[in-house]
């Protein structure tokens, strides 16, 4: 009896590391604070430190449309709150912003100053668990470093929709788990 015990328990911990972390998670920027100029020009990024982002993850921008905007630039132009050549710019609020790359992403607002006053965040985004890392590129030649490529264009205008409230990566996952424990409860009776 105890040997099926053991089997049980061993079953349900590779189910329960199975079903953690298979869903991409979505997360509201600035927490309570939104997409607002933020009382010091560390609370962003202070933020952004506390969160392990991954591929498949969403960006909501919670913010009034006229007021802010969301800015995805190159690490230069981050640097240097420069918003003449942004990669992306989402005018509309509230926006949702789908992370599909690895590497460092930068995000600022655009609206006069608020990116000095702190408004800007950049994030490193891992691959997701249910895939493995894309290989770096080659080095370039010219002795600069590659800017990461550009994420898809939210047109400016409409924000994307919000991810589904179900993908097939969590019920796989379920299923899996189901169906070991339905092999474990087999061995108690």
């Amino acid at each position: 009896m105890g040997g099926r015990v053991n089997l049980v328990l061993v079953v349900l911990v590779v189910a329960a590391s199975v079903l953690y972390r298979t869903a991409a998670e979505t997360y509201t920027v600035g927490g309570e604070l939104n997409w607002r100029a933020p009382p010091n020009t560390t609370a962003y990024s202070t933020w952004a430190a506390a969160i392990t982002f991954r591929v498949g993850d969403t960006l909501v921008f919670n913010f009034a449309t006229g007021s802010h905007d969301v800015a995805v630039v190159t690490k230069d132009a981050f640097d240097g709150c420069n918003s003449s050549n942004p990669i992306t710019l989402i005018t509309t609020g509230p926006a949702n912003y789908e992370l599909n790359s690895t590497g460092e992403h930068y995000f600022f607002c655009a609206v006069d100053g608020h990116c000095n006053q702190g408004q800007k965040f950049s994030i490193s985004v891992s691959a997701s668990s249910n895939e493995s890392p894309a290989s770096p590129p080659p080095p370039s030649s010219g002795g600069t470093t590659p800017s990461p490529p550009p994420p898809p264009s939210s047109g400016g205008t409409t924000p994307s929709p919000p991810p589904p409230p179900s993908s097939a990566p969590p019920l796989a996952a379920a299923t899996f788990s189901v169906f070991f424990m339905s092999i474990a409860m087999g061995f108690l009776w």
